[in-house]
């Protein structure tokens, strides 16, 4: 949610600085996630300053441009040459000092800069509406109509206005804080109470609002369960047109579109004080009747967007005297009933609808609207009649309407505070803090909880119909903490912990990390079982028992008499039992152990394994070439790889994976210690699973894979705002010489720019290349931190990168 500092001194008079205003929010539960400031043109006009135009005559070398010398109020005054034609001697203008950044109306932003023009020296500029962002004229620089000091900021004189905009993580409990005036409450509580401040909310004034004399619009409710309240008006003899300036900017603060002064107004309503409002175009309203009710499943409804939704039989409408849907209630208006630049006449809705009701609807039709999210965390059911009214009134004030109607209000059972009550005790214990109860009283006032009675050891606070959530003595408990302040709780001078040394790695992170990042390239996770039939893994015909195979007594399962040596087979297993049932394409991890005796030591080993079968990707009507979407070993050799570079594992070796298990595979190791083992399985071990089609397999010894995590931690770095740019070599190189050459010479020649390179072609032709060589295409990727890199730039770095590769591989490059 993002809260406007301009908007929230609409309400309160503080003084602090905006960083301190954040910290002052956070600490109330309303965490400030980032605080950005907002101008109304960029830069503020930093380094644009009033200047005295001294001298003014023609420029020696131009005859239509001035020479002039200007009072800037930095000392000596400067040279400038103008091309305006009503600059003159006497003036005070606006000038642009040498640093200076503008962002004109049109074009690039430009920086100021001293230089000379038609030989003369100029050290700024003279500025004109357009080229500063204050309005479209060209006609000749600003002249002002009143003299101000040379070197008064441009900012003071044009009054410029500045806001800063919290962006708030509002948690689902906080239906309190969806609005400024909630948040204006939170932030005076905190600053009474903790910051000796003596700050009132000053609420906006609805005492002007006369309602009308006509009869109010007819409106049934058909379940008031699901609508408690239901107020509205009419308001004839509208203007559509565009907001006003300061209602446009401070809903453009806060990321809301401006659209005309009707919708512009529900809007800031709801923003202001946390209450969805729709305006109906009146003469759309079909025999000026609302009915709020539900309609049969499958009932069509054309909304805003001009899509035609289907809507449940749970979805609360809003409709006319012929039950045709005009809105869905809380969400979303439709498109045949909404203002337009024609209307002038409106049915203003103010209504407050069940949480659930709003949020299922909001859901189901994916449309996440500012009025769902306020209803969904349940809107004040008390506020419904105000907020009218201040919409009303501005109605009035911004678009020239006249309420016409009586104010409809249907609030048949009245919400009413909650009265809770609070035990002083409990109030101490769970904060942790000898709190007075004059104190603790005093914090609930200020929030708007009034003390209904009080007696010797608790007493009854109500609690205002904006805080849904709060429903129970410890939620009570929890609004004191937040406004008393968590640094004010006092640590304990005791503290008694246990301590406990976690492993590192931490194999459950590690192991859910990797997890997550296969499921998320397409793997299912398999779990089989850790007991094995001897017969696969030799021959047991003559009763002896193999050697290494950890045996147990299985009464139940008598053939399951081993526990597994390896993984291998329980994969073969699940993927003979997938195909059995149709699932051809599978991708299959587990995390698993392994058991054998070593000597007279029972040992057991951790494993993650891949199994890929079938294809790549699902039939379609688009076919790839014949054999081209099947998985192959370089589908397993790439999952494989991704693993390991998610973990930072490099460096590592290849050898052939052994043949036992392998038709052909590898090994990747680092000296005597295996990591992994992959490629295609043994058609042997396929036929003694009844397996009919290639699988691939990959066995990761995970307890290797633990041992060589690097343990240096990760730096984060943050991306560079600038673009990056891309240039592509074709280098013809002697045949033994390598991609690892290239790119360890080129990061060599180059460390601050280059931040990858890639190559994504080779060639080899002896007739066109020469004999014994190739060709290979090489893409360099530039980027700065600190600029936007030109070309200039660039091709000084690849000519440095040419260089090296010449000298050192003797590389040539194919133009």
């Amino acid at each position: 949610m993002k809260v406007s500092l301009n908007w929230l001194r609409q309400y309160l008079d503080i003084d602090l600085e905006p960083a301190a205003i954040g910290e002052v929010l956070t600490g109330t539960g309303l965490e400030v996630e980032g605080m950005e400031k907002v101008e109304s043109i960029p830069g503020g006009l930093a380094g644009v300053v009033v200047g005295h135009v001294l001298e003014c005559g023609k420029h020696p070398g131009a005859d239509r441009l001035s020479l002039t010398r200007v009072d800037t109020g930095a000392g000596e005054p400067v040279s400038i040459v103008c091309g305006a034609p009503n600059v003159a001697a006497g003036q005070h203008v606006i000038v642009a000092t040498v640093g200076a950044m503008l962002h004109p109306m049109s074009g690039e932003p430009f920086k100021i800069k001293k230089g000379k023009i038609r030989g003369e020296v100029s050290a700024g500029m003279l500025c004109a509406e357009d080229e500063l962002g204050l309005g479209e004229s060209h006609d000749g620089i600003i002249v002002l109509d009143k003299a101000y000091a040379p070197g008064t900021p441009a900012a003071e004189v044009f009054d410029l206005k500045e806001d800063y905009v919290y962006e708030i993580g509002l948690t689902p409990n906080r239906s309190d804080a969806t609005n400024h005036l909630g948040v204006a409450y939170d932030l005076a509580a905190a600053l009474n109470v903790n910051h000796g401040k003596e700050v009132t909310v000053k609420r906006p004034d609805v005492s002007a609002f006369r309602e009308g004399t006509q009869p109010a619009i007819k409106v049934n409710v058909q379940d008031v369960s699901q609508a408690p309240r239901y107020a509205g008006l009419t308001i004839e003899n509208l203007t559509v047109a565009p907001s006003p300036e300061w209602l446009r900017t401070q809903l453009l603060a806060i990321g809301v579109r401006p659209i005309n002064n009707v919708v512009d107004i529900t809007n800031f309503v709801l923003h202001e004080l946390g209450q969805p409002l729709h305006a109906f175009d009146l003469d759309k309203v079909a025999g000026k009747e609302i009915h709020v009710e539900k309609l049969a499943e499958g009932t069509t409804f054309l909304s805003l967007d001009e899509v035609e939704r289907q809507l449940s039989a749970d979805d609360l409408m809003i409709c006319d005297s012929n039950h045709q849907p005009m809105c869905i209630a809380g969400v979303f208006g439709g498109a045949n009933s909404g203002v337009s630049d024609s209307t002038t006449s409106i049915f203003l809705e103010a209504a407050h609808f069940e949480a659930g009701t709003t949020r299922r609807s909001s859901m189901r039709h994916t449309l996440r609207t500012d009025a769902a999210r306020v209803f969904e965390k349940g809107s004040d059911p008390n506020i419904t009649v105000y907020a009218l009214k201040r919409a009303a009134l501005l109605l009035q004030e911004l678009a020239g309407g006249v309420v016409t109607s009586e104010l409809l209000d249907l609030y048949p059972n009245p919400i009413q505070p909650l009265e809770i009550t609070v035990r002083d005790q409990r109030v101490v214990d769970v904060i942790g803090a000898d709190l007075a109860r004059t104190q603790v009283q005093s914090i609930l006032k200020s929030m708007g909880m009034e003390i209904v009675s009080s007696g010797v050891d608790s007493f009854v606070v109500a609690v205002p119909t904006n805080k849904s959530e709060v429903l129970r003595e410890i939620d009570v408990i929890e609004e004191i903490l937040r406004i008393y302040g968590f640094d004010n709780v006092p640590i304990p001078q005791m503290i008694t912990t246990a301590m406990t040394v976690a492993p590192s790695p931490d194999p459950n992170y590690v192991r859910e990390l990797t997890g997550d990042l296969l499921a998320a390239n397409g793997f299912n996770e398999m779990m089989a079982l850790s007991l094995d039939e001897s017969r696969h893994y030799g021959d047991v015909s003559d009763g002896q028992q193999l050697e290494g195979l950890v045996y147990i007594n299985n009464t139940s399962n008598v053939h399951l008499d081993v526990m597994r040596p390896g993984m291998l087979m329980s994969a073969l297993e699940a993927v003979a039992h997938n195909h059995n049932r149709q699932q051809q394409d599978l991708r299959l991890f587990e995390f698993g152990r392994s058991y054998h005796l070593d000597g007279e030591l029972y040992k057991e080993v951790n494993h993650l394994t891949l199994t890929l079968s079938g294809q790549r990707q699902p039939e379609s009507w688009h076919p790839s070439p014949k054999g081209k979407n099947e998985v192959g070993f370089y589908t397993l050799k790439a999952a494989v790889e991704l693993v390991f570079q998610r973990l930072g594992i490099d460096n590592y070796r290849t050898a052939e994976a052994p043949a036992e298990g392998y038709s052909y595979g590898l090994r990747y190791h680092k000296g005597p210690m295996v990591l992994a083992d992959f490629g295609a399985v043994n058609p042997l071990h396929l036929r003694a699973r009844q397996v009919k089609s290639n699988v691939f397999f990959a066995d990761i010894n995970w307890d290797n894979v633990l041992r060589v995590l690097p343990r240096k931690p990760v730096q984060v770095k943050t991306p560079s705002k600038f673009p990056s740019l891309r240039r592509d070599l074709a280098l013809i190189v002697d045949k033994q010489v390598t991609f690892a050459d290239v790119e360890r010479l080129a990061r060599k020649a180059e460390k601050k720019l280059l931040t990858d390179i890639n190559l994504f072609d080779v060639y080899e032709n002896e007739d066109q290349l020469g004999a014994g060589k190739k060709s290979y295409a090489v893409s360099f990727q530039l980027e700065s931190d600190e600029q936007t890199l030109n070309d200039k730039q660039v091709d000084k770095v690849m000519k440095s990168i040419e260089g090296s590769l010449t000298k050192q591989l003797g590389a040539e490059v194919r133009r």
